[in-house]
């Protein structure tokens, strides 16, 4: 994908989720830290324009609680994060890049309740790649690929990569 063609993904997603959650009353975006974030951001200044108000967006470190702390190296440092907003009572909207396994989400909703218990709690992923190990399913997709398990998804925002692309590369071992 470019950037113009995940411009015009973001403008449908965030269409998307006000048709979906009659506007933005209740909405807070909550983006999986690392590319999960400029996703929230961006969509929150679009659902902002088409609605008039503000949207809450917020930050989820889960690498505490991520399934493969074992096996991932050397362990993580435990930094208690705020997310930035009361989770309370909410629509949550979970962001992430790429949906693969769905271990990453499994970890993310750990994390998440956690912060408080939201009303409700919906996912949206840039990419769908299929292969999911657990049963988690994204409500707001921007593109489904079909990958085999020796393709990877890069996802590049401008603010953690300083390029702005979506790419299907097979991995080398």
């Amino acid at each position: 994908m470019s950037a113009s063609e995940i411009e015009r993904t973001l403008v449908r997603l965030a269409h998307e989720i006000v048709e979906k959650n009659n506007g933005a009353a209740n909405l807070g975006l909550v983006g999986i830290k690392r590319r999960g974030v400029p996703l929230a951001e961006r969509l929150a200044k679009l659902i902002g324009a088409i609605e008039k108000t503000t949207v809450d967006t917020g930050v989820l470190d889960i690498s505490f609680y991520r399934d493969d702390l074992s096996t991932s190296g050397t362990r993580p440092t435990v930094t208690p994060g705020a997310i930035g907003f009361d989770v309370n009572d909410r629509d949550i909207i979970l962001m992430d890049d790429v949906l693969y396994t769905g271990r990453t989400i499994r970890a993310a909703l750990d994390a998440l309740f956690d912060h408080g218990r939201p009303r409700s709690v919906q996912l949206l992923v840039l990419i769908d790649r299929g292969w999911r190990e657990l049963p988690i399913e994204a409500q707001f997709i921007g593109r489904k690929v079909q990958t085999t398990d020796r393709e990877i998804i890069e996802v590049k925002f401008n603010e953690v990569d300083q390029q702005e692309q979506v790419l299907l590369v097979e991995r080398v071992d």
